[in-house]
């Protein structure tokens, strides 16, 4: 079995465990001071969340807090909470106010599925969802920790994190930015969780300070290089190996750093962005090595 194999297993390891959990946290059952769980609501927040999916940022939860010797059960709540807010930022992205997408992970969209306004509901829900998971004495952490992730998670959602980011993506269909303006548009889209999600480790942890830097300047990395193998793959491959739409960026007229410097261009600074990964994580020895595989990952992917 080679490296790449053992990556593998350990990433569908974790998707699964992950997965089982979001499963528990969304049946039917009510939790304490709840009233009532619309079923129709219910069923569109699983169809958003129980699609499969590599499962990538709670896998960096999982990753970076086990390097850290964090309690694992606390760590996983964490990872499904983190899943939340990925997948109501994927549901209200496919909406057709915003990027109207049909098809996700290879499965109608939940707007399509469902309709708009049931959606909106069903992300909104996942959102707040991350934060009762995070705040809930079940996530056995010091309530000092529980409300430092909180804050960090909230500032990786919002408007100086994801959410606006996605505002400024659709700035940039009316006006083309530069690429500092891009660099900060994806940083703030994507980068901003995937940053929170390698920084969660030392806060659930409750390392120094210095690790927490260092795990989010590694998040930064990936992060980067996530962007950058997904335009690539948006521009190189097909629908029906990615599970959506391809192509659409080059058609709305989208500024990408790809678009703007080239595909050779970008394979080049992805080896850069997994070497810098590499380096940040070289304090940690061969605890690590599963880190740098992920580093390796995400710049390598396919789909």
């Amino acid at each position: 079995m080679t490296q790449a194999d053992d990556f593998d297993t350990v990433l569908e390891i974790r998707a699964r465990a992950v997965e089982q959990l979001l499963g528990q946290l969304l049946e039917e059952r009510l939790e304490p001071g709840e009233i009532a769980r619309p079923t129709r609501l219910l069923q569109a927040m699983r169809h958003g969340v129980l699609n499969g999916g590599k499962r990538l940022r709670p896998f960096l939860v999982l990753e970076s807090a086990a390097l850290l010797g964090a309690d694992e059960m606390a760590s996983l709540r964490v990872a499904a909470a983190v899943e939340c807010v990925h997948c109501y930022s994927l549901i209200h992205d496919d909406l057709p106010a915003m990027d109207d997408d049909d098809l996700r992970r290879g499965q109608p969209t939940v707007h399509k599925a469902f309709d708009e306004a049931t959606a909106i509901l069903a992300g909104d829900s996942l959102l707040t969802l991350a934060f009762d998971i995070v705040a809930d004495e079940a996530t056995t952490l010091a309530a000092d920790r529980r409300a430092a992730l909180v804050l960090a998670l909230a500032r990786a959602a919002g408007i100086g994190g994801m959410a606006g980011g996605q505002a400024l993506d659709l700035e940039a269909g009316r006006a083309r930015p530069d690429e500092t303006g891009i660099i900060t548009l994806q940083a703030m889209k994507t980068g901003a969780l995937i940053r929170f999600a390698c920084e969660a480790g030392a806060i659930i942890a409750g390392a120094p300070a210095a690790d927490r830097e260092r795990l989010a300047e590694f998040g930064s990395a990936i992060g980067l290089a996530f962007q950058l193998a997904d335009d690539l793959l948006d521009l190189t491959s097909d629908a029906a190996t990615m599970g959506k739409a391809t192509g659409k960026d080059e058609a709305a007229g989208k500024a990408t750093l790809v678009g703007l410097y080239g595909a050779d261009w970008a394979r080049k600074q992805l080896k850069g962005l997994v070497a810098q990964a590499h380096e940040l994580l070289k304090p940690y020895g061969s605890d690590a090595a599963t880190l740098k595989s992920a580093a390796s990952f995400v710049a390598a992917r396919r789909r």
